[in-house]
């Protein structure tokens, strides 16, 4: 069965809705720089392929067309980066909420992939929740959990957390190549900032730039990431999400 309701005809969604398929989950990504190893869509190609694979195991939800542009203001200064402004993301979030609330669906869960969207999604739900009291609305928002997630993936590969870095790093080099290796630039991978990334580097990142801390716009080190351990790290996001969207959909 299509899962993805972009490739579907209205008859088939409606259907599918009626069938159970009452849920709805949306990859909430961006197009911006990740270093020069990488391609300016990463966070949305990831964000895409978790979410895909993450309605084929529920079996009862359905994939909503990925919000592809971000809050990415901190990546202006590197070329091919396009950003939306806070509010502009935020109307985004609740015309798509606006949207599905007419057609019978009973959750719409976002989940985003891309550090910039975390704090301006978990405002939109907040504000928008008391206004569809029969529609739950859910997304992912743990920003730093995220980041502590994925660098625990690495560390169980003996990659270290600071190697594994926050963008661009092992971790997310190590997703792309399982993903779509031919997109990956291996003879530019480049060692970035390297330090610990907490709530102060964010800080610095999200008020002055990513340059401010990288001036190759990559957190971590690339150069030990393998499709392997992509593959490895990508089907336990899958799982992590999944647990994820059943707690959601249970409270």
């Amino acid at each position: 069965m299509m899962l993805q309701t972009e490739n579907m005809t209205w008859e088939e969604i409606d259907l599918a809705i009626k069938n159970g398929f009452d849920t709805i989950i949306i990859a909430v990504g961006s197009i911006e720089q990740h270093g020069k190893h990488l391609p300016t869509k990463t966070d949305s190609l990831i964000g895409e392929e978790v979410v895909r694979e993450v309605v084929k195991k529920l079996g009862n939800a359905l994939q909503g067309p990925t919000i592809r542009l971000g809050c990415s203001k901190h990546h202006l200064g590197f070329p091919g980066t396009i950003t939306l402004e806070t509010e502009t993301f935020k109307a985004v979030i609740r015309d798509y909420v606006m949207s599905l609330s007419k057609h019978n669906f009973k959750n719409v869960v976002f989940l985003p992939s891309h550090g910039g969207n975390f704090q301006p999604l978990k405002e939109s739900i907040t504000e928008l929740q008391p206004q569809y009291p029969n529609l739950k609305l859910r997304a992912y928002t743990d920003l730093y959990g995220f980041i502590e997630l994925l660098n625990g993936f690495s560390i169980e590969e003996e990659v270290s957390a600071e190697e594994a870095g926050a963008h661009s790093g092992e971790n997310e080099t190590s997703i792309v190549l399982a993903l779509a290796e031919e997109l990956v630039k291996k003879e530019k991978f480049d060692c970035g900032f390297v330090g610990t990334f907490g709530p102060k580097e964010g800080e610095i990142v999200m008020t002055q730039g990513i340059k401010a801390l990288s001036p190759n716009g990559v957190l971590g080190d690339p150069r030990k990431a393998s499709v392997e351990k992509g593959t490895i790290y990508f089907n336990k996001m899958v799982d992590f999400f999944i647990k994820k969207v059943q707690e959601f959909l249970a409270d």
